[in-house]
C-alpha cells in the first residue's frame, strides 16, 4: 500500500538491431534458429494458467520448408472456449482491482524480457513459422511488440490522469473502468506484434481476454504467452485457444459476458462478425465494443516531379517486403508516362538482385508465402494476368510449391486501371502498375480515390509542393495512414498510429491512446462537500 502517485517511464521506440556480419545478435539468432529446428515442440493451449493439451493435433511446418516439422499444437473445441471464458471471468475481479501501476509493471517487464533474453527466440519462432527474414521479424516480433507494451502503459497513465474540472464544494472525478465482461481477440498470421497487442491492450486496462490466433502463427503466439507468464501476468487474464473460427464464434458471440471484439483480418470475416454481434445484441449485458483493422488495396501515386529512384525503391520495399503479406503493402501504383521508363529500369534491376529462399539464409530478401491456400489464390491471379491482353508482365511471374510456397516478386503493367489486380486485395508479392499520361495527374488522383473500397495506406511521391498539396486534399479520405515521399508500410508505434477507414476497418489506431479508450467504460463521479438542506430555490421567493 502506498500513497505515492507513480509515473510510467517515458517510452522510447525499441532500437532495431541490424544483424550485421559478426554482430552478437546475428550469432544469437542463428543459434536460436538451430535450437528450434532441432526440437519438435508440443504447443499447448493456455487456459486459466494451465497448459492444456488434447489428442487432436495440428502440424506446424515452415512455409519455406514443408518437409520439416517444427511441432504440433493441440486442437481445442467448444468446451475449451467455454473454459477460457470461465477462467477469464474468474480472474477478472482481482485483475480489475489491481492497482494500475502494478498492471503496467507486468507489461513493462514483458517488454524488457522480450527485448532481452527472449529476443532471439521470438525472432527465430517468427522466422520459422511465418517465413519472415531476420529484419522483418526484428521490426515486428520484437521492436513493435515491445513498443506496444511500453507505449500502451504510458497511454494508460495519461488516460487515468485525464480528469474533469471541479468547482467550489464539489469534486468531480472520472473512474476509468474496464469493460464489464471479456474481450475476444482474433489475430492474424502476418504480424506477431499485432497478435500480441490485440489481447494485451485491453488487458492492460483491467480487462480479461480470450485469444484465438491464426493457426499459422500459433508457434510464435506460444512464445508471447511464455513471456507474459514470466512477467507475472496472473492466470486467466489472457487465455490462448486453438479452435476453429465457427466453433469459437458460436460460444463467444452467444455469451452474455461478451464485451468486445479486437480483430485484425479480412474485411469479409469482420463484416460477418459484426452482423452476428448485431443479431445477438439482446443477449449481452452491455453493447460490445467492436474494433477491427481489415484489408487494404494500398496505393502509390507519383507525380512527374518525383524522384524516379525513390519511387522505385518505395515500390520494391513497399510491395515485396514479407512477400507483400502486409495489409499496408503497396499493391497498386500510378506512374506518369514521363517517369515510367526510369522507374521501370530501376525497379526491375532491384528485383533482379533479390534472392528468394529460406529466411535461415540471411542473404534472402524474399521468403515463402504463408500457406497453400494463399499460394493458390495469388498464383491464380498471376496465371490469369499472363493470359490477358490487358496486362504486360514486367518482372517475376514464376512460382513453385514443391518444397515451399515460393512466388517470385511479380510486377504487372495494365492498360485498364480497373483491371482486377488493381482492385482486389491479393495479399501477396504482386504489384500492378497503371501508367497515366503525365498531364492527367488530377484524373489519376480521382482513380486512386475511387478504384478501391479500402482506405488503409497510401503514398504520394512528388517534389512539386503544389502537386503534394493537391494530392493531400484529393486523397484526404483515401488512406488512414498516408505517406509523402515514403513507402506506405512501416508504421511505428507512437509515431504513426495505424488504421484505416472505409472497408479497411474502424480506424481506432493501434499504437495510440485512441485504441486504448475503446476498452474503457468511464464512470463520472461527483462528490458534494456541503450538501443542500432545503429543497427551495431562490426563484420561489417573491419578497
Amino acid at each position: 500500500m502506498t500513497d505515492a502517485i507513480f509515473s510510467v517511464p517515458l517510452p522510447v521506440n525499441e532500437p532495431v538491431l541490424n544483424y550485421a556480419p559478426g554482430s552478437p545478435e546475428k550469432a544469437a539468432l542463428k543459434k536460436a534458429l538451430a535450437e528450434l529446428k532441432a526440437e519438435i515442440r508440443e504447443v499447448p493451449m493456455y487456459i486459466g494458467g494451465q497448459r492444456v493439451t488434447t489428442a487432436e493435433k495440428g502440424t506446424i511446418r515452415p512455409p519455406h520448408e514443408l518437409s520439416h516439422t517444427l511441432g504440433y499444437f493441440s486442437r481445442g473445441n467448444a468446451t475449451h472456449v467455454e473454459a477460457a471464458i470461465e477462467a477469464a471471468m474468474k480472474a477478472k475481479p482481482a485483475w480489475e482491482a489491481m492497482p494500475w501501476q502494478e498492471r503496467a509493471a507486468i507489461f513493462l517487464r514483458a517488454a524488457d524480457l522480450l527485448t532481452g533474453p527472449y529476443r532471439a527466440r521470438m525472432n527465430a519462432a517468427t522466422m520459422l513459422c511465418q517465413s519472415k527474414n531476420a529484419f522483418q521479424a526484428e521490426i515486428d516480433a520484437v521492436c513493435e511488440l515491445a513498443d506496444f507494451w511500453r507505449f500502451n502503459a504510458w497511454f494508460m497513465q495519461e488516460i487515468y490522469k485525464n480528469q474533469p474540472l471541479s468547482v467550489r464544494n464539489t469534486w468531480n472525478r472520472t473512474d476509468w473502468r474496464p469493460l464489464e465482461g471479456f474481450v475476444f481477440a482474433l489475430t492474424p498470421f502476418n504480424f506477431t506484434s499485432i497478435a500480441g497487442n490485440l489481447p494485451t491492450a485491453p488487458a492492460m486496462l483491467g480487462n480479461v481476454a480470450v485469444w484465438k490466433p491464426a493457426e499459422t502463427q500459433i508457434y510464435s503466439a506460444a512464445v508471447i504467452m511464455d513471456i507474459l507468464e514470466e512477467a507475472g501476468l496472473p492466470a486467466g487474464v489472457v487465455n490462448l485457444v486453438y479452435v476453429d473460427g465457427q466453433t469459437v464464434g458460436k460460444v463467444v458471440f452467444n455469451h452474455r459476458d461478451f464485451a468486445g471484439l479486437h480483430f485484425t483480418g479480412s474485411t469479409g470475416v469482420f463484416q460477418q462478425l459484426w452482423k452476428t454481434i448485431g443479431n445477438n445484441l439482446t443477449l449481452y449485458k452491455s453493447y460490445p465494443r467492436i474494433v477491427g483493422e481489415t484489408g487494404g488495396k494500398d496505393f502509390v501515386i507519383a507525380h512527374e516531379s518525383a524522384d524516379p529512384k525513390a519511387v522505385a525503391v518505395a515500390l520494391a520495399r513497399g510491395a515485396f517486403e514479407f512477400q507483400g503479406q502486409k495489409c499496408s503493402a503497396a499493391s497498386r501504383a500510378y506512374i506518369p508516362s514521363s517517369l515510367w521508363p526510369a522507374v521501370k529500369e530501376s525497379l526491375t534491376a532491384d528485383l533482379a538482385s533479390m534472392k528468394m529462399g529460406s529466411p535461415e539464409d540471411f542473404t534472402n530478401f524474399i521468403n515463402a508465402v504463408i500457406d497453400e491456400k494463399a499460394f493458390d489464390k495469388i498464383t491464380g491471379f498471376i496465371a490469369e494476368a499472363k493470359k490477358s491482353d490487358q496486362v504486360r508482365l514486367i518482372a517475376g511471374g514464376n512460382y513453385d510449391k514443391s518444397k515451399g510456397y515460393f512466388i517470385e516478386p511479380t510486377v504487372l503493367e495494365v492498360s485498364d486501371p480497373n483491371y482486377v489486380t488493381m482492385c482486389e486485395e491479393l495479399f501477396g508479392p504482386v504489384l500492378t502498375i497503371y501508367v497515366y499520361e503525365s498531364d492527367r495527374y488530377a484524373e489519376a488522383l480521382d482513380l486512386v480515390d475511387s478504384t478501391s473500397p479500402y482506405a488503409l495506406t497510401g503514398a504520394i511521391f512528388a517534389r512539386d509542393r503544389a502537386a503534394i498539396e493537391q494530392a493531400n486534399a484529393r486523397l484526404r479520405h483515401a488512406a488512414g495512414n498516408y505517406y509523402i515521399n515514403d513507402k506506405p508500410t512501416g508504421a511505428v508505434v507512437g509515431q504513426q498510429p495505424f488504421g484505416g477507414a472505409r472497408a479497411s476497418g474502424t480506424n481506432d489506431k493501434a499504437g495510440s491512446v485512441l485504441n486504448m479508450y475503446r476498452w474503457l467504460s468511464p464512470r463520472t463521479m461527483k462528490e458534494n462537500f456541503v450538501s443542500p438542506t432545503d429543497y427551495r430555490y431562490p426563484f420561489l421567493l417573491e419578497a
